[in-house]
């Protein structure tokens, strides 16, 4: 979740101290240049560009079940509840699955989980298309497709995650995070606007057939990603190695600063469930689909300006400002009586919260160790996805108490509060400075190291 100053002689400002420790002013083209995204890594690494292209194809793909899908309850039990269900349905197998693909993605090649796991979505793909060609289109397919989506999005978003410090150079790890971040907001807004046509004008069976064109493309991506074999200390997955994952996050302070602020800030300001309340009480009820594209947009505009991120050093200290920004936004959010004011509003919020992402994932890519990548990235997702959920049934319950407005400025000040008490507790996170830290140190030797190897085994194969 989720700001650079400038640096004046003798004094070392957040995050922006150059390499060489002299002030660097970009001027003409030099300054738009240090806004716009840094595509560097496009350039340097093959497998991130192939990475990077077919996460947009499954996006997509995804997208038009994700739309489908329960729409198709709907349509199968017109049952609100039903189609509610599907939520809880897949939240476990996520949970479980997340945990275990992390100690996976740290025992095996994690080029052949990501691969079988996205062969698995296809096949599951391929559930949906069938059901919804027969002539009575069962319900029960669709629940156990959503858990299995679930379970294996669990498995194999650690690899995903975790395989980005391997083929990205350590200088380029941000610039990496914001590619990757405009990727997925691109899909997340494109991908269901779409879908809501297919799915509108050509119905479900068209729809998942996509779905199941997007996997097969994927898939022959995939193949083409160059072997990630685990590390030599690698544990074989079990539970016994989650525990040592979870450990090493708690004996790390910065670690467990950036999952606790995250997991705090997502608790105490994440109010979309009662938008549709608040549109109500703004008589806005236009607005709606606005308030729930304007996180998204604020999102955009920080990485589609994000040059200047990877200039920062004080990724701790990003990730704090960053979630409290996020929530003095949410608290404005629900103080302000204007429609149009509470759009701003939002449209800060998600760019403070994709600032404290950029620094979470930075500062993860920069310290953790390839034998533990797996596992912390498996701890990433169970935040992921509890923070939000409980976030929902927080600003819901608060809601019926004491009003939807009260219920989004309660929550925005009691995040950021809750910012400053952790930030205060934690004040390692804080002082984290990349240059300095002794883990990034550490694995910024380790990338060097593997990187001279490579090159005298390409010197000597040649």
């Amino acid at each position: 979740m989720k700001t650079p100053g400038t640096k004046t002689p003798g004094t070392k400002t957040p995050g922006t101290e150059p390499p060489s420790g002299e002030s660097i002013e970009p001027s003409g083209p030099g300054k738009l240049r240090a806004v716009l995204p840094d595509f560097t890594p496009f350039r340097s690494s093959r497998d991130f560009r192939l990475l990077w292209v077919q996460g947009l194809v499954t996006y997509f793909a995804s997208a038009m079940a994700m739309v489908a899908l329960p729409l198709q309850i709907k349509h199968l039990t017109d049952s609100p509840l039903a189609v509610g269900a599907m939520g809880a349905v897949e939240l476990l197998p996520l949970i479980v699955f997340g945990l275990y693909g992390g100690a996976l993605a740290d025992a095996v090649d994690r080029r052949r989980l990501i691969l079988l796991s996205e062969a698995g979505l296809g096949v599951l793909a391929v559930v949906l298309l069938a059901n919804a060609l027969l002539p009575g289109p069962a319900l029960w397919p669709l629940y156990v497709v959503a858990a299995g989506v679930s379970a294996l999005a669990g498995i194999q978003r650690p690899a995903l995650d975790s395989l980005i410090a391997r083929i990205v150079p350590h200088d380029q790890l941000t610039a990496a995070a914001a590619l990757n971040a405009l990727r997925w907001q691109f899909g997340a807004i494109a991908g269901p606007a779409l879908a809501g046509v297919v799915v509108a004008y050509a119905g479900m069976p068209p729809a998942y057939a996509v779905t199941v064109a997007g996997f097969a493309v994927s898939v022959l991506l995939c193949l083409r990603l160059s072997p990630a074999p685990p590390s030599h200390e690698a544990r074989s997955p079990s539970l016994r190695a989650i525990v040592e994952g979870a450990r090493y996050a708690w004996s790390k302070p910065v670690l467990l600063g950036t999952y606790v602020i995250d997991l705090a800030a997502m608790f105490f300001a994440f109010p979309l469930a009662i938008f549709p309340f608040l549109a109500q009480d703004l008589d806005a009820d236009w607005a709606l689909g606005l308030m729930y594209g304007a996180i998204p947009l604020g999102s955009i505009l920080v990485s589609l300006t994000s040059g200047w991120a990877s200039r920062v050093r004080r990724h701790g200290l990003m990730v704090v400002l960053g979630a409290a920004g996020w929530g003095l936004a949410m608290a404005a959010t629900g103080l302000t009586a204007d429609i149009w004011l509470v759009l701003l509003c939002l449209v800060v919020a998600g760019g403070g919260d994709q600032i404290s992402g950029l620094a979470r994932m930075t500062l993860w890519n920069q310290t953790i160790p390839e034998e533990f990548r797996g596992r912390l990235a498996g701890i990433e997702v169970l935040s992921y996805s509890c923070g939000p959920q409980l976030g929902q049934v927080r600003a819901g319950a608060v809601a019926g108490w004491t009003g939807t407005r009260p219920a989004i400025w309660s929550g925005g000040l009691a995040c950021v509060a809750a910012v400053g008490l952790l930030a205060a507790v934690l004040p390692k996170l804080l002082t984290y400075d990349a240059d300095t830290d002794e883990d990034a140190q550490r694995r910024r030797a380790q990338k060097a190291a593997e990187a001279a190897e490579a090159e005298a085994a390409e010197a000597a194969a040649g």
